[in-house]
């Protein structure tokens, strides 16, 4: 009697296995992955009798098809369900900021991992203190970074219509056709611009007051709008026809917590932390000649730590003599075109302080690079590299004054009242330094804004009329196509309504009644720049309340938002890998590579 121990999958046959099946076996050393999975599955239905039958997988695949197995500690997603995941993230993002935008724009809160505290409006500053794990979502927040380094404005807005652009039915089409909206769209904007003479200075501050009556900064208007104007209008550098205007780099900011706001002003100058190296300095000096340097005022010493062997007592006084003499001839090359005031990068030795105050000059030592670069651009100084290449074309006499002050327990360096600035400073008073955190946000808001009109002077109405009067062009395209080729433009055409229909639900008024209304509106000549007043929920002509938008920004949005929707809805697969845990429990290497 004989017995046949076979797997119960399987189920046993009686005789024997047919003697090809040896044969069909797969080379294992082909496929080293999957070797230990199926190598027990083969030997027992090797072991299986089987008379007459082979089993069907073998019958119909003869040659061992390539197996391609995932680690089992990577995790997959694919089909509907990515596209649905991708879709409710981008929704979760923007719902956390929906209500910061508009003029009734409520405050976040947030808690840093240091326990600092963040309270903006701001929807990127919101969502870079947030952390996220699905891969949408991130990709939502770097948007909103992009849009704040591209333009400084609208990173709620981008957000808000990026997730509604999303919600599409027909994908495919939506992909293929929805990348002519916004060429479209912005062919649209250009129809509805209004361009702006950037030497009206009322006119420009209209455009800043739009930008920042949405903020924080909204009660001291008149203050913000006048500093983000004129810091703007200092750092602006026209050559050969080039316009430069680097807010970054030379319209610095120093917050002071201390005063009020309304204490808060532009210097046409630097402002720097920092105090005299010796007290018998001057610290008031009138029309300075301004020296800056790259280097050190002192004894340089070895690298790689020298050791210098001494045997005679002579040969120590020699050592020391040798950098006196070197301390002096620094000094000399520095008084030899007699300044007032020398700025240093580097350090200041106590000798080279004593033969600057012998010769009536003012020191200041370690100041950052960039308030070295700041200081040359308002001065007209040049910055030197080594004491014995100066001349007096190194000399910044643009200045009109120089003064220490102390502000609360600190010392502040002013120089001011320069002739020709190009590079400011903003200081900022304020109660706290959250606040002070806040209102430069701001700031920077309306800066941007200044700068961007600047740099194209063409403008939209505000209050969601632009998207309103796009949205409509949009529908009536859309009715010259058939079939689904008009959905990707009705869909772009319905996502735009979703700005004003925001701002309706953030001050509280009636959002069917009111949208109704202003797509009624729209429909007659010469309403495109008719919007919702977000502080009364009521239609209003923007172009009559002076609420205006630059171009740059409105072009940025459309583009950046319909562009990451396009990209996130051709994701059909998700694969992540985990890291492994080792005994330990702690996580080892990475599951994939």
């Amino acid at each position: 009697m004989s017995k046949s121990n076979c797997n119960p999958a399987v189920g046993s046959r009686k005789g024997r296995a047919p003697s090809s099946l040896s044969s069909l076996a797969p080379n294992w050393s082909e496929q080293p992955s999957v070797r230990p999975v199926l190598a027990a599955h083969w030997s027992t239905l090797s072991l299986c009798s089987a008379p007459h039958v082979e089993p069907s997988f073998l019958s119909s695949h003869r040659e061992p098809s390539r197996l391609f197995l995932f680690d089992q500690n990577i995790k997959r997603e694919s089909g509907r369900k990515v596209q649905t995941g991708n879709i409710n993230a981008a929704k979760t993002i923007a719902d956390a900021i929906r209500t910061c935008l508009g003029p009734r724009a409520m405050m976040k809160m947030l808690l840093d991992p240091m326990g600092g505290i963040v309270m903006t409006n701001d929807g990127n500053a919101i969502l870079r203190e947030i952390q996220v794990q699905h891969p949408a979502a991130k990709s939502m927040i770097e948007i909103s970074r992009t849009q704040d380094e591209e333009v400084g404005d609208g990173t709620t807005s981008v957000i808000i219509l990026g997730k509604r652009n999303m919600r599409g039915i027909f994908i495919t089409q939506f992909i293929q056709q929805s990348s002519l909206a916004p060429t479209i769209g912005i062919k649209e904007m250009f129809c509805v611009s209004t361009p702006v003479d950037t030497s009206d200075r009322s006119m420009m501050l209209k455009i800043v007051h739009s930008a920042i009556n949405t903020k924080m900064l909204s009660r001291w208007t008149e203050l913000a709008c006048g500093i983000a104007l004129d810091a703007v209008r200092i750092v602006e550098l026209e050559d050969n026809g080039r316009k430069e205007i680097d807010i970054k780099k030379y319209a610095k900011v120093e917050k002071v917590p201390g005063g009020t706001i309304e204490d808060s002003r532009v210097l046409r100058g630097v402002m720097v932390n920092k105090d005299i190296t010796h007290p018998s300095m001057r610290r008031l000096i009138k029309d300075p000649r301004i020296v800056l340097l790259d280097c050190s005022l002192e004894y340089k010493k070895g690298e790689s730590q020298t050791d210098i062997e001494i045997s005679k007592e002579e040969d120590f006084a020699r050592i020391l003599h040798m950098e006196e003499e070197y301390i002096q001839q620094i000094c000399e090359d520095i008084i030899r075109i007699k300044p007032d005031l020398v700025f240093t990068e580097k350090g200041i030795s106590d000798l080279a302080q004593h033969y600057l105050m012998k010769a009536n000059i003012t020191a200041i030592r370690r100041i950052r690079k960039t308030d070295n670069n700041r200081i040359a651009r308002a001065c007209g100084a040049r910055i030197a590299s080594r004491t014995d290449e100066l001349r007096e074309d190194y000399v910044g006499t643009g200045a009109g004054l120089f003064e220490v002050k102390k502000i609360g327990d600190e010392y502040f360096t002013f120089i001011t009242e320069c002739k020709d600035p190009k590079a400011c400073t903003i200081l900022l008073r304020g109660p706290c330094k959250e606040i002070l955190a806040e209102v430069e946000r701001n700031l920077q808001d309306g800066m941007q804004v200044c700068r961007n009109v600047l740099l194209d002077p063409h403008l939209l109405p505000g209050g969601g009329a632009v998207e309103m009067a796009v949205s409509k062009r949009l529908m009536e395209r859309s009715r010259a196509l058939t079939g689904v080729e008009q959905w990707p433009y009705r869909a772009v055409a319905q996502a735009l309504e979703v700005i004003p229909r925001t701002l309706i639900q953030n001050c509280g008024a009636s959002t069917i009644r009111v949208l109704t209304s202003l797509r009624a509106k729209h429909t007659e000549d010469n309403a495109a720049s008719w919007g919702v007043d977000g502080t009364s929920g009521c239609l209003s002509d923007m172009s009559a309340l002076g609420i205006w938008e630059p171009l740059a920004v409105k072009a940025q949005i459309y583009k950046t938002a319909v562009e990451t929707a396009i990209l996130l809805l051709r994701i059909d697969d998700i694969v992540s890998g985990h890291k492994k845990k080792d005994k330990d429990g702690q996580m080892g290497g990475q599951g994939v590579e």
